[in-house]
């Protein structure tokens, strides 16, 4: 087949992909009416309000859920159709529309185990094990909790008080991103209708208009949701066949989500409390897993220091979609975690292994870690654009090449025994 008739057929079907998805918003078909929250205080957080399956179903979806998932099967059976069963592309463009299918189905269980079962198949869960490694990602939080809770933040830095309002974040942000976007129109803007402080869309970031913000989170949110999530959707956009780069179903959630916390600590712009919070979201999943309740949940994080705001907050996150009696959380956020471990790993393999070309691949669009070695060769056919819009440690990978050469060494260290002698030593002079 000629390769421009190929791409026609891999822009036809990406299209499809992207018009069918559209009216699909999972975090809006799992977030709270406002009620919730109102019953909540009311109780004085000792009762449980109402959030069912009757609850959630009067929330409309946009879209018909039998409709939805017969467009995504022929979408599929299309795919195969004209591309084949082993064409590469084909095989990725048909695991999209797979999985869309799901993501439907767990939107039509919305308030019962069943809403949990369905997200364990497309985030995963706390007690996955890493690929190739016995360590589970609960284990992970449970290590990095022992850490993180002992660093004192008033001795290895600056205070950042939280005084900056919105409208001058938002007023920052555009005067960066107007830097870093040069040739496209990427703002940031000022929104009351999101759970999160911030949120990415394709050419914005939205701020929540009632939150404060320290000047540290503006450092974040311009690498973590610039950089980063609006990026990799503009180098996705900007595809001249690969249409699809520019959405992201669950399956790319863990590389989107990791990449931008390795964006953060790349840039030496997060802290320890930002880790310690989306590290402890992690066990907040792992303890409704086990059978923890709202209530039990909203105690834990009042015990680890959280505001009652953030206890809140933190509490909504772990349970939007699923029964307040616990044992059914929505696990999406084990993504962060789990995902920095995840691209970590792919770039010092990617090192090691000569293959350093590979990584900025990352940013090309929303896409999984396994998708990069196909990305790569189908950039080298003609069918792939190259990322526009690359961070700087990644336009010239010097560093990151010196970090991730060091890195591979350090996992053949026996920190045990460093550990033993640098206690001694803390002991001593403490």
């Amino acid at each position: 087949m000629a390769l421009e008739a190929y791409k026609d057929q891999i822009r036809v079907l990406s299209r499809r992909i992207v018009d069918a998805q559209r009216p699909i918003r999972i975090l809006d078909a799992v977030k709270w009416d406002p009620s919730v929250e109102l019953e909540l205080h009311k109780s004085d957080f000792k009762s449980f309000p109402k959030l069912d399956r009757e609850t959630y179903a009067r929330v409309d979806l946009g879209f018909d859920p039998a409709r939805k998932k017969e467009e995504f099967a022929a979408i599929a059976t299309d795919i195969v159709r004209v591309l084949g069963a082993t064409d590469d592309i084909g095989r990725l463009l048909k695991a999209m529309a797979d999985e869309y299918v799901e993501v439907v189905e767990m939107l039509l269980h919305r308030g019962t185990k069943r809403f949990w079962e369905q997200s364990c198949k497309l985030y995963g869960s706390p007690k996955d094990r890493f690929f190739g490694d016995k360590n589970t990602i609960s284990e992970l939080g449970q290590m990095l909790y022992s850490i993180l809770s002992k660093i004192d933040e008033q001795v290895i830095g600056p205070d950042y008080p939280e005084n900056v309002s919105a409208k001058e974040v938002v007023g920052e942000l555009n005067r960066r991103f107007k830097t870093y976007f040069k040739d496209d129109e990427v703002h940031a803007k000022l929104s009351d209708g999101i759970v999160a402080d911030a949120a990415a869309g394709s050419d914005v970031v939205k701020i929540r208009e009632s939150s404060m913000f320290s000047t540290r989170d503006i450092d974040i949110l311009e690498v973590h949701e610039g950089w980063v999530h609006v990026g990799s959707t503009q180098n996705g956009i900007q595809q001249h066949c690969a249409q699809w780069l520019s959405k992201g179903p669950p399956r790319v959630a863990a590389t989107q989500e990791g990449l931008a916390v390795i964006m953060e600590i790349f840039t030496f712009r997060t802290y320890p409390r930002r880790a310690k919070q989306i590290n402890d979201r992690i066990l907040g999943i792992d303890k409704v897993e086990d059978g923890a309740n709202i209530l039990e949940l909203i105690e834990f994080y009042r015990t680890e220091g959280y505001s009652e705001h953030d206890c809140l907050s933190n509490a909504k996150r772990v349970f939007r979609g699923g029964p307040l009696e616990g044992g059914a959380p929505f696990t999406k956020d084990i993504v962060y975690c789990k995902g920095f471990i995840e691209n970590y790993n792919f770039m010092r393999t990617a090192i090691r292994a000569g293959q350093s070309h590979l990584l900025p691949f990352l940013f090309v669009g929303k896409i999984h870690l396994d998708d990069v070695p196909m990305l790569y060769q189908k950039y080298q056919e003609g069918i792939i654009d190259p990322p526009k819009y690359l961070p700087p440690q990644f336009q010239d990978l010097s560093g990151i090449a010196v970090w991730m050469s060091f890195s591979n060494f350090f996992n053949q260290v026996d920190l045990k025994r460093i550990q033993e002698h640098y206690d001694r030593l803390f002991t001593l002079y403490k």
